[in-house]
């Protein structure tokens, strides 16, 4: 018997993983972003803004961020989210997300709520002072403003 509990003990743990649910997610209507795998992480790239230019007709640009040599970099094709691993059945958490509107790097963590519905928490420090995201799926190229 104390054999058997040994070898028990012995197995590593394993977390349940979580598929990343790869596709275009819209977020509050302003941004959409291709979810994707990297490397067993979910990642997600902005694809989509319902406003893709500046007054000049130039696409927008990264002007907010605290690194003056990154202002010039078009938000269209960016990396926004990035890190979250799985923590269980359709969730992932240890991630970040960047904001482009303010140029903040954010904790982020995510939940699968059903295959077309995305729950996400962007946080400084703890969840529960952040800020929760609903990402529905989209299809691509539907509207005007993709990159």
């Amino acid at each position: 018997m104390l054999l058997a509990i040994l070898m028990v003990l012995a197995v590593p743990c394993t977390r349940a993983s979580a598929a990343v649910p790869a596709g275009v997610w819209l977020i509050d209507g302003k941004a959409a972003v291709q979810i994707f795998d990297c490397t067993g992480q979910l990642c997600g790239r902005i694809l989509w803004l319902l406003t893709p230019r500046d007054p000049q007709g130039r696409l927008n640009r990264d002007r907010n961020n605290p690194d003056p040599a990154l202002r010039q970099r078009p938000l269209c094709g960016l990396t926004v989210l990035w890190g979250l691993r799985p923590a269980g059945p359709d969730r992932w958490g240890g991630g970040w997300f960047y904001n482009p509107d303010d140029g903040k790097t954010y904790r982020v963590s995510a939940e699968l709520r059903s295959a077309d519905l995305i729950v996400a928490r962007i946080y400084v420090g703890i969840p529960l002072f952040g800020e929760t995201k609903t990402l529905v799926r989209v299809a691509h190229g539907t509207s005007a403003g993709w990159c």
